[in-house]
């Protein structure tokens, strides 16, 4: 196992720059999450960690070594891709056991490693097949399995789910991140979903454009989001937000609705400002905001509402079972000690 240190990181493709001076660092055996909308350059950070990519500026350590020469077979990492990339003509025990081949490491060793590897993944009696024989998450466990037998300091996961079914990618979510405690490796994930993030990270790094936009726990990130990117990225469904200024200790709408407030900021000025306010934290109530039920989401443990405001669409998520049809009149109070305020110009939270 091994720490991870980014040192003032960028990356450019001849003149134009697509990664921004990122620093941070991943403490030995932490499952960290890069996250963000595609372009975001989480990708490109990742294959610069596992030294596909070089790096225009900047250190990247692993361990107490600079890495940044180093070429990715002497790196101490193993690396899953969104494409299982197995040879066809090998079986599950040839595949996991390639790269030991090629290593020339002696038979007994890599047999035992292999065997390791499928009884920690549930492949023992597949070990005989090939990869046409198997589904899609049996050929995503054979990927992870190439990884741990190699034994690296650090694992590196480039969207290994993205092309699996909706059930099975939340099983093999709970595999990894059942291995990751079995093996306390220190691993790197690159996602853009959200819900990925929120569920396998220890830190979860949200990016945006080249840039780090926040860093830290998921539940800290969904409870105090630096700003309004990360507010409307983390979280499923999205915070909903409303334009608008604060009037005598409340929150009033371009649309002219007054919102209870959460406590400000001794730094607040005055000025144009958004609220936020999450779907969860919006409650039906009589002496709430009025509007008109426009689409109802039933989910069984809980209930989406999509609500007209006259000016705007507002999403509300609640667990009572309310009778409603499209077109009701409904009122919407949203609970104040889960609001959020951001800066209009800057979107920086207030």
């Amino acid at each position: 196992m091994a720490s991870i240190g980014i040192r003032e990181v960028w990356k450019a493709y001849h003149t134009d720059p697509v990664i921004f001076g990122i620093d941070f660092d991943i403490p030995d055996g932490a499952f960290v999450v890069l996250v963000g909308p595609s372009g975001c350059g989480k990708s490109t950070l990742l294959r610069m960690i596992a030294g596909l990519e070089d790096i225009s500026a900047g250190e990247i350590y692993i361990g107490d070594k600079i890495v940044n020469d180093v070429p990715p077979k002497d790196r101490d990492i193993a690396m899953v891709f969104q494409n299982y990339a197995l040879y066809p003509h090998l079986t599950v025990k040839e595949n996991m056991a390639f790269s030991l081949r090629l290593r020339r490491e002696k038979r007994q060793g890599v047999d035992d490693r292999v065997n390791r590897a499928a009884e920690i993944l549930g492949l023992s009696e597949l070990l005989g097949r090939y990869p046409r024989a198997l589904s899609g998450g049996q050929r995503q466990r054979v990927a992870m399995g190439r990884a741990i037998v190699r034994d690296a300091s650090v694992f590196l996961f480039d969207e290994p789910l993205s092309n699996l079914d909706a059930k099975l990618r939340v099983q093999m979510r709970t595999e990894l991140k059942a291995l990751h405690q079995r093996l306390q490796t220190t691993t790197v994930y690159v996602t853009h979903d959200q819900i990925e993030a929120m569920t396998m990270a220890d830190i979860i790094v949200v990016m945006q454009a080249g840039v780090i936009m926040q860093l830290g726990a998921p539940l800290e990130l969904y409870d105090k989001p630096a700003n309004r990117f990360v507010a409307g990225f983390i979280g499923s469904p999205a915070m909903n937000f409303f334009e608008g200024e604060v009037d005598h200790g409340e929150f009033v709408t371009t649309g002219g609705h007054r919102l209870p407030l959460p406590a400000l900021t001794p730094g607040y000025s005055g000025g144009p400002v958004t609220y936020g306010i999450r779907p969860e934290h919006l409650a039906v109530d009589p002496t709430g905001v009025r509007g008109f039920v426009s689409v109802i989401e039933p989910t069984g443990s809980e209930t989406q509402i999509m609500i007209d405001l006259g000016y705007q669409n507002v999403l509300a998520v609640v667990r009572e079972r309310h009778q409603l049809n499209p077109g009701d009149e409904i009122r919407l109070r949203p609970d104040a000690n889960f609001a959020h305020l951001f800066n209009a110009a800057n979107g920086e939270r207030i």
